[in-house]
Parts: structure tokens; sequence; C-alpha cells
């Protein structure tokens, strides 16, 4: 939820900066690490500013979003206000300090900030939505009835407003209200997963299991990575006896994150009804591991335990279970058969009488009130299900359905910034390829390419760490950082006795790179071209990070990018733009020519370079030039025959200039090699 709310903080980021020019340059470079995601620096960077300069209110607000992207919404919270004491009249700190207070269940105070904004923006789509949300958690369901209904009316076409309403709809207990605008969001937009999971999962409560069933297939279909849809899906198939089906979409969660709460303890209690018990006790072994308090697994574990002869460690559950629920007297019967087979007579006997006991108080409470009996007894004879928050003992044999709220912060937070508010689905197209020593891996696996360059760079340049070409950089956590600064402090010593080595020169422009300094890295980068003209990865690294800047320089100019939204709507191909976060851009306005003859410069020293004809098309994208970004992606791929994102990429560029079959044929090359949302466009376009 955290991505849907800040989105309208970042329309008005960027007000100006202090006068001086050490601190204008810290502020630029905090700046940039923020929107290439690395918050860690970001902080560093925007409190060395405050320290100088401690009445500025910029420092504050940007530090406050690099923290509320690491989920420090407290932080967030008191750096927002901190801006708000020095300008009153920030809006996105108003915005941004709702966002946070919101996080932290202060709906009360988000409601305030967020009115504060309307008065400046009073037709913001996304906090018209955030003041809908809050209302809700406050039980103040006419009141955002009345924010859906302007934001509606406003934007009638705006999907995620229908589909936040009818959660709100949902917690009214209205499934008929709900149903309608989950149905209207797949109307105007039927290209949007989370759209049918929604209606999915409320299918599955009203138990029309081959309708859910259907709806949560093409919310896989259309994204194939969200786990939360793989364990409802599971869930839908539990309720159609379809267990092998079941068994299988939970070991796929697993698969990709073996420490999944809800998919460990449902794959342990399908394993438990088909006999596999064994495997079953190393599922919630797991889950006791990840969660020491979940007397539910406990008591799961025990009755395997007990199944598999293992009487003491059934014991040892039990008491667990006991000693968290003294009124739950089902254990006690079960610890009592227990003690029996052990022949502890005497305390069999004890825990038959507190069982009985328990049970007595039990039926009088239910003779008095008899209706939540009869509920549980329903629930019992049915296939029912708990969400994940309801830990009620009672409720050991039931399966746990994804919860609404984890599923949206696991969503939002795999998306990249701005996407959820931009909820028609753009296709970014693949990014370039940047030189780096950090790489984040694939959540399905990709193809590794080989390059002599890259091998002859990691023998020869003596870098302390191993150089990769990539297009999925990992940010920086804290002790990188400070590594990577001390590593600048070594290369400069060692520059004093050594002035003419351009490798010591290549190594420091490596360091600035991944601390986001890029001018003191073109700097560098300048100085080894000019000792050694025929070092290849120097020009490369020189044009990726001249493309970076002049990313973060239309950044400045217009603060709109910062969302990150610009993407490829295929149902318009007149739209397409070339890049992740790149707006439409005339070639007039920013000249990319240096770069290109940067690239050129390169494929002149080596024509067998695969990732300058990469970057190079990426650009020929950027100034709509298809014809040529698909001429250098096709001679990558004749150099490389499985570059997945070049075949990716070409396929975008193919449905741009209305190459269709051409397109879907490298669509499917991509997904074949590991692209896995390639599927969702060929669906789409077919």
């Amino acid at each position: 939820m955290k991505q849907l709310i800040l989105t309208a903080c970042i329309v008005l980021l960027f007000l100006p900066a202090s006068a001086q020019v050490n601190t204008d340059r810290v502020m630029m470079i905090g700046k940039n690490a923020l929107y290439f995601e690395d918050y860690v620096l970001a902080i560093q960077y925007f409190n060395q500013v405050i320290t100088a300069k401690p009445y500025l209110a910029d420092p504050y607000y940007f530090r406050a979003m690099a923290k509320f992207m690491l989920d420090d919404f407290k932080g967030a919270e008191e750096d927002a206000s901190e801006c708000l004491v020095r300008n009153p009249y920030y809006t996105a700190a108003y915005q941004l300090r709702g966002a946070a207070r919101q996080n932290q269940e202060k709906y009360d105070q988000a409601a305030t900030d967020y009115q504060r904004s309307l008065e400046f923006f009073p037709e913001d789509r996304i906090t018209l939505v955030n003041m809908g949300i809050v209302n809700v958690e406050l039980e103040q369901y006419d009141v955002a009835a009345k924010f859906f209904e302007i934001l509606l009316r406003r934007f009638p076409d705006y999907t995620p407003g229908y589909l936040t309403r009818s959660q709100m709809y949902l917690e009214m207990k209205d499934t008929t209200s709900a149903l309608a605008d989950i149905d209207k969001a797949i109307e105007i937009d039927p290209y949007t997963s989370q759209s049918f999971a929604s209606r999915g999962v409320l299918y599955l409560q009203q138990k029309e299991y081959n309708k859910a069933l259907a709806d949560l297939d093409e919310a896989i279909r259309l994204d194939p990575y969200f786990e939360g849809n793989y364990i409802n899906r599971g869930l839908v198939k539990y309720h159609l006896n379809d267990l092998r089906g079941a068994m299988a979409d939970y070991d796929r969660v697993i698969e990709t994150d073996e420490n999944n709460l809800i998919a460990r303890f449902n794959r342990g209690l399908l394993r438990a009804q088909v006999g596999d018990n064994n495997r079953a006790i190393r599922d919630f072994d797991k889950v006791i591991e990840l969660e020491p308090g979940n007397t539910i697994a406990y008591l799961n574990r025990a009755m395997l335990h007990s199944e598999t002869g293992n009487v003491v460690a059934a014991l040892e559950d039990l008491n667990v279970v006991i000693a968290a629920h003294p009124d739950f007297f089902t254990a006690y019967y079960m610890r009592s058969q227990l003690k029996r087979e052990m022949n502890d007579l005497r305390g069999a006997e004890n825990d038959y009488m507190l069982a009985r006991a328990e049970e007595a108080k039990a039926r009088k409470i239910a003779t008095t009130n008899p209706e939540p009996f009869k509920q549980a007894r329903k629930q019992g004879e049915a296939k029912d299900t708990r969400e994940q928050a309801d830990q009620d003992i009672e409720k050991f044999t039931m399966l746990v359905v994804a919860d609404k709220d984890t599923s949206q912060k696991t969503q939002y937070q795999r998306q990249s910034r701005g996407k959820v508010q931009n909820i028609h689905a753009p296709v970014d197209p693949e990014p370039m390829f940047v030189l780096t020593y950090y790489e984040r891996a694939f959540e399905v696996h990709r193809p590794v390419y080989y390059s002599e360059v890259m091998e002859k760079a990691n023998n020869d340049f003596g870098l302390a760490w191993i150089l990769k070409a990539t297009n999925n950089e990992a940010p920086l956590n804290e002790l990188q950082i400070q590594t990577h600064f001390r590593s600048i402090d070594n290369y400069s010593m060692r520059l004093e006795s050594e002035p003419a080595n351009p490798s010591l020169y290549f190594g420091r422009a490596m360091d600035f790179m991944l601390v986001q300094d890029y001018e003191s890295a073109l700097k560098d980068l300048n100085k080894v071209i000019s000792l050694k003209p025929d070092m290849l990865l120097a020009h490369f690294a020189h044009a990726v990070v001249r493309s970076k800047q002049l990313e973060y320089e239309r950044l400045q100019s217009d603060p709109r990018m910062m969302d990150g939204t610009i993407g490829v709507n295929l149902p318009e191909l007149s739209n397409i733009a070339g890049k992740p976060r790149m707006p439409e851009i005339s070639t007039k306005s920013i000249d990319y020519e240096g770069i290109l003859k940067e690239y050129g410069e390169i494929i002149r020293l080596n024509p067998d370079f695969i990732y300058a004809y990469y970057n190079r098309a990426e650009i020929f994208s950027l100034e709509k030039d298809y014809r040529a970004a698909i001429a250098d992606y096709s001679k990558a791929i004749e150099l490389e025959p499985q570059f997945a994102e070049a075949y990716f990429n070409r396929g975008i560029s193919r449905l741009a200039i209305g190459e269709t079959a051409k397109g879907l044929d490298d669509l499917r090359k991509a997904g074949e090699l590991g692209i896995v949302q390639s599927y969702s466009i060929i669906k789409r376009m077919q």
C-alpha cells in the first residue's frame, strides 16, 4: 500500500536548493541516489546538508522520503514535520507525512495532513484515494464514500479508485457493490492482475470456486511473480478437491520464497491430509522457526509427531499450546492420551479432568450464547479458511488465505516507484546495461553472457571487486557505502605517487559511480581516456554515466518524471516510449549525439562488444528511431543468440512500427529465455 500512498508525494519534489556550491552539489548527489533507489546512501548525503545548513526544508523532506522507502515511517514523519516547521507551505511534505502516519495507523492525523494537501490540490487523485482509505480505517464509511464519489466523478476511468472503493464495500459487507466496482475496473483495464485477483478472492469467499479459479488463473498469467495469487489459487483448488494442484501452487511459492509462512503452513496441512507426515512436520518446523509464537503450527506438529510415534516431541509441542491457551480443552484431551501412552497415568488423569472441566465451561457458555458455536460447527464441516492474522486456536485445521494488506504490500514493494498510480500496466523495456560490482538476482533465471572484454578487465585492472555488466544493479547497503568511500580515499592516496596510472583512475571512477557522484566519476573517466584512449570500458562507463546524468537532469527540469510511470502502452502503440522512467522527449530538447558517438567509438574498438549495441539501441528507441534500434538489437543477438533483453526490446520496437508478427516472435523468445512479462504482452496483443 505504501507505493500507492507515496505517489502523490513526488509531484512537488524539487524546490530551489541552497545557494552555496558545496551543499548544492551534495543535495544533487543525494537526490540522484534517491531517484536511483540507493536510499541509505541518499540519507547520508542529506545528513551532510542538514549538518551544514539546518535551516533548509529540502534536505529534511528528501531524507523523509528515503526513510519512508526504507519503511522507517516514524523517522519519515519526524523529518517531514521538521520540513514543515521550516516551510509550512511545502505541500509534498503534508502528503508524505500523511502517508507515514497512515502506515503507523495514525489515521486521524493522516487525514488532517491529506486535507491540508487537498487545500492546495483539491483534485489530486492519490490524495483523494488516501482520504477514502483512512476514513475506511476509521469506519467513517459515509465520509469515505464521498471522497470516492468526488474521485470517480473527476476521474471516471481511474482503475485504482474502483478497486479501493470495492474494499470499502467489502468492509461494509456489501459484496454486490464490491463486485460491481471490480467488474468496472476490469472493463476499463482488462490487463491488470490485481483486479482479477480481487474478484477471484471475492468469488472464493462466495464459494463460487470455478469462477474464482478462472480469475486467479488470469491474474497469474498477467503477473506470474505475485505469490499471493498462487496461495489463493491453491485454496480454490483445495475446495475443488484438486489436492495435487493445490500442492503444486504452494511448491511454486516456496521455490521462490522458502520463508513464505502461508505457503509453508498450508502445504503442511495438505501433506498431513495425504499422510505425508514427515514432510508435513518439516513444513511446520519451518513455520515455527520463522514465527516462534505460532501455536496453531505447534498443535498441528504435535498431532503429526503423535502419528509418527514421537510421543516426547508431541508432548513438548502440546505443552507450548496449553501454556498459551489454558482453556483449550482439546489440547488437554490430546495430552492426556499421550501421557497414558507413556504410562504417566496420574498425569493423564489430571489432564483428562482438566479437559472435562474446560469443556463443561465451554458448554455452559454455548448454552447461554450458542451462535458462535453453531458457526464454528459449520466451519468445521465446510472447508473454511482463515486469514493469517486470525490466530484462533480452534481453527487449527483451516488453510490460510493471503491477507489483503500483506498481498498489496508485497506487490507494491516489488513494483518500481509510481507504478501504482498508472495501473494500466505500461510495458517498460529492459533497461540499459551498466558497470557495477553488485547485481540483483532475477526471480526467473536468465542466461549469463560471456564477455572477453569483462574478463580481461577483471584480470588486468587490479580492482578489489569483480566487475560486472548488468541491467539489474543492486543498491548499496550501509557497509558497502562506507567501503567505497574508503576505497576512494585509498585510490586518491595511490594516485599521488602514480598520477599517470589509468587503472587507478578507472577504479576510483567506479567508486564514484557507485556512490552516485557522477560529476567526479566523469572527471576520472575523462582522465583515463586521455591517458589511454583505447580503454574500451572507460568509454563505456563514460557513456553510461552521461546517460544517467541526462536522465537526472530531465528529472530536475520536470519533477513529475519522478513517478517513473513512463512506459509502453500497448493498446496505443503510438504512445510507445523507449525506456523505463523516460518521458517522450524530442531529440531537439536533449542532445544524445555525444553518447551515440561514444558508443560508435566503442564498437570501432571492439565490434563484438554486445552491450554497446544494446545500449545504443536504447538511445535510438528514446529518439523514436525504432528501425535503427532494431538493427542494433539484431546485431547484439547475432553476437549473443541467447540475449534475452535484446529479444524483448526488439520485440517492443517491432510492435511500435507495426511489425506485430515479428515482434511477438521476439517476445516469445524473450519469455523462453526468462523474461516472463513477455507472455502478458503476447496475450494482450493476440
